[in-house]
């Protein structure tokens, strides 16, 4: 969409200045100049209900007045400290926190960014199991510094020269478009995770770390870890002596309609890391263990530490994020608002043909554009197109839009969205089905 005249200054001031950090994908030609709840507002005054809390990380919505109180109050109390100095929030929020979860995942350090964090969760499994080759999924996202980029199998990868060494990958779990079928059609997962791993065990020198995986792979495409698959992959973690580290930076805190996401499969992991929702917009994450893998790597001298180590501010605001998530019951709002959007979605896929798969949990969705349901060949071309028009219409639903990968949608709005905010964004959503070019080719219902 072209910029309107009255803010052609800022684009051309915004195109000369700024670096184009998206891998070939162009800032959206809207100036956002505030957020309230569910919605963005843009400088033509145009209201947007924001379906990916903001990048999956605003979980209560924009400018929620309890974030904004907390804000207000810790940044004129205490916002920022020395690294080995520690403040009353920032060990009230691991208390809290460690509370929350299950036995063995007991201790925390708390960073910035997801990043951050899952580098500092495969520095930790190095040392602690003497080993260096990290393992994970074909479709992965886990950040972009050394460790966590080596562990990003998509095309940011290119162009940086070598990943760290023993970095290996096995072959995302994908029913969708999986060739390891039995013979009645039905996806073997089983079959493609222990094959997955004899191609670890021949290419490994033996020195088998960790397993670092996402339970929904979101800018893979919001591909859904298979029921059971945690569960298998922690048996051959502990064949082999690894640990198992699971991100849930999108998935934490509720969105997948439980707490945690690997709870869906009743598996604890070795380390957990958390970022995006846990700040609930801010910049915080965690890393979380247990305290016979924290004791072992302090004897050994543990070193990782940013200049945002332990900050109160952050701390105060991830505190009251998990307040909330408890008293409103957030995490089974998520699933009961996720089972009104999935059956939206299914319904959409039974109308139009270009929707080759749904796939997510709780309040998180995706759903996969394609030309064709018989070959599956995906269409990033329209599925850019549908995005567009939705935001024409007044809603962000996000396609990623980077080469090989702009053909799923996947959309996350706030776990506070009401009933009501999230079915006038289907409906714009429906909307945008109708009315877009290419997307009505294909109603199912005109082949009959």
């Amino acid at each position: 969409m072209e910029a309107k005249p009255n803010n052609s200054t800022f684009w051309q001031r915004a195109d000369n200045c700024l670096v184009r950090y998206s891998g070939g994908g162009s800032f959206v030609r809207r100036i956002i100049e505030r957020a309230d709840g569910v919605y963005l507002y843009d400088a033509d005054g145009k209201r947007i209900i924001d379906f990916t809390s903001g990048q999956m990380a605003s979980i209560l919505g924009h400018s929620n007045p309890e974030i904004v109180t907390v804000v207000n109050k810790q940044v004129a109390h205490l916002d920022h400290l020395y690294s080995g100095m520690l403040s009353r929030p920032v060990v009230d929020l691991a208390s809290r926190l460690c509370s929350m979860l299950p036995p063995g995942l007991d201790k925390v350090q708390f960073l910035s960014t997801g990043g951050e964090s899952n580098e500092c969760a495969i520095r930790m499994a190095k040392m602690y199991t003497g080993k260096f080759e990290i393992v994970g999924l074909s479709n992965s996202w886990h950040g972009v510094t050394f460790a966590a980029a080596s562990m990003t199998y998509q095309l940011t990868r290119k162009g940086y020269g070598p990943a760290a060494a023993g970095s290996l990958a096995l072959p995302t779990p994908n029913g969708y478009r999986s060739p390891f079928r039995k013979p009645n059609g039905t996806y073997d997962w089983k079959a493609e995770l222990d094959y997955g791993f004899s191609l670890i065990d021949a290419q490994s020198v033996g020195s088998l770390a960790a397993v670092i995986v996402e339970p929904i792979l979101s800018s893979g495409g919001v591909i859904v870890l298979p029921p059971g698959y945690l569960r298998r992959l922690k048996e051959h973690c502990v064949m082999r002596g690894m640990l198992l580290i699971v991100d849930e930076a999108q998935t934490g805190v509720g969105r997948t309609g439980r707490n945690w996401a690997f709870e869906h499969d009743g598996v604890v992991p070795d380390i957990l890391t958390l970022s995006k929702t846990l700040g609930a917009g801010l910049p915080l994450s965690a890393v979380v263990t247990s305290s016979e893998i924290e004791q072992v790597v302090h004897e050994r001298g543990f070193s990782f530490f940013t200049t945002h180590v332990s900050d109160p501010l952050p701390a105060a605001v991830g505190l009251k994020v998990l307040e909330m998530l408890e008293r409103d019951s957030l995490a089974s709002h998520a699933e009961s608002l996720g089972q009104r959007f999935r059956a939206f979605l299914l319904g959409l896929q039974a109308q139009y043909e270009c929707i080759g798969e749904v796939r997510g949990l709780g309040l998180m969705q995706g759903m996969e554009i394609v030309k064709d349901r018989t070959t599956k060949e995906p269409d990033e071309v329209l599925a850019t197109a549908l995005s567009d028009r939705m935001l024409d219409l007044g809603l962000s639903a996000n396609v990623v839009r980077l080469p090989g990968m702009g053909s799923s949608f996947r959309m996350a709005p706030p776990l506070t969205i009401t009933q009501e905010e999230l079915d006038a964004g289907l409906a714009i959503i429906a909307e945008a089905f109708r009315s877009t070019p290419g997307a009505n080719i294909g109603v199912a219902a005109n082949r009959h």
